[in-house]
């Protein structure tokens, strides 16, 4: 597969009352009950587990997180959601 002009995304989602589809694809549970400032509490907190951390202990620091936490899909694979180039990912990944 041809990397060149791809990013590979590391992602952990943190569903809460607002977001669109508020079922956990981890839990299969609605978390319609988390509200915004609770799920970036939760965020600042693994973010603060992650921080020191470089190359592969960062990433694999950070699949550990998303495998016990994340609320999208990707959970599974922590939080990987591969290559991709533009365009070709919803636009808020294009817009970071």
């Amino acid at each position: 597969m041809a990397t060149a002009g791809k990013v590979r995304v590391l992602h952990l989602l943190c569903k809460h009352e607002k977001s669109r589809n508020p079922v956990s694809r981890r839990t299969k549970e609605s978390t319609a009950s988390v509200s915004v400032a609770s799920a970036h509490e939760e965020l600042k907190a693994i973010l603060g587990r992650l921080e020191g951390k470089s190359g592969q202990e960062l990433v694999d620091a950070f699949a550990k997180e998303a495998q016990l936490r994340s609320d999208c899909g990707s959970f599974a694979q922590g939080g990987d959601l591969g290559f991709f180039g533009p365009s070709e990912m919803q636009k808020e990944f294009e817009e970071i």
